[in-house]
């Protein structure tokens, strides 16, 4: 078998979920993902976005992970959750997709851009990585990974 490598760039976000949820996802219910409401945006516009997660014949692509976020408002912050001074722990919902390397500047601030639209902070934790290279070993006999159409 062949591996091949692609150059990609990794779209992380972090986005705050409910206790309730938290607890459901510990639990093993993974349907939680789709009843919690702002998730759900969350997984909707990676199935509307082409660009994201496509790995030859697999679309839609994304790694969960859930934790905790924490931060301290300052003065002038206009914070969903907490308040000024405050320590503030918020269950998180980390999402992790690729998109490929070559998508341009434009492309790539148009992606991001539509996340913080819907995203509930007023300051979201959005990374977007550097070129890395995945595997594509299971695409051997494609050739190469090719971004979802």
């Amino acid at each position: 078998m062949n591996i091949e490598l692609k150059p990609v760039r990794k779209l992380r976000i972090h986005w705050p979920i409910s206790v309730e949820t938290m607890t459901q996802l510990a639990d093993g219910q993974l349907q939680a993902l789709e009843s919690d409401a702002g998730i759900a945006s969350l997984l909707d516009a990676l199935t509307s976005t082409p660009e994201l997660g496509g790995f030859g014949n697999y679309h839609h692509v994304f790694e969960s992970s859930a934790g905790f976020e924490g931060f301290t408002v300052a003065e002038g912050a206009n914070p969903t959750l907490g308040s000024v001074g405050q320590r503030t722990i918020s269950p998180t919902f980390v999402f992790t997709t690729y998109f490929d390397d070559s998508l341009d500047d434009s492309t790539v601030q148009r992606l991001v851009q539509g996340i913080v639209d819907i995203h509930p902070w007023e300051v979201p934790v959005i990374e977007v990585s550097g070129p890395l290279s995945v595997s594509t070993s299971a695409l051997a006999s494609a050739g190469e990974m090719r971004v979802a159409s």
